[in-house]
């Protein structure tokens, strides 16, 4: 009996009964009379075999694909929300600068230049001259 492999697996009576009947019908013609017959072995060729394991594997690679899509989706959804963030940021930054002036700048560039003066003083490379007096340095 010819059966589609769909069916072996979702339909198991039926296609057992439809196998039963055509196998008795065949061996009634050979004077053979069937009471019972049960499938205990199904096997499938080795092409069914082979093309069904691409087939998952193809699945497989479609799912990562997918994945890698979604996951390229998400990313450019991040680095958008980033930069607009990023945006706002500036134009909050600009307005503050048009609203007090250059006297935030100043003020950092006096918070970087004690920096500087913190680190050289500390620092046992540095030697400091003074403008008016004169030394000899070995």
């Amino acid at each position: 009996a010819v059966v589609s492999t769909q069916s072996t697996g979702t339909q198991r009576d039926a296609v057992s009964d439809k196998v039963a009947d055509d196998l008795t019908r065949r061996a009634e013609t050979f004077g053979i009379y069937l009471d019972d017959i049960s499938i205990t072995h199904l096997t499938f060729g080795r092409d069914f075999v082979t093309a069904v394991e691409s087939k998952q594997v193809a699945q497989q690679e479609a799912e990562r694909s997918r994945f890698y899509v979604e996951k390229a989706e998400f990313e450019k959804k991040a680095s958008i929300i980033s930069a607009e963030g990023d945006a706002i940021a500036a134009k909050m930054l600009s307005d503050a600068f048009d609203k007090v002036g250059d006297s935030l700048i100043e003020l950092r560039k006096m918070e970087a230049a004690e920096e500087i003066a913190s680190n050289l003083a500390t620092s046992r490379n540095v030697t400091y001259l003074t403008k008016n007096k004169k030394m000899l340095l070995n």
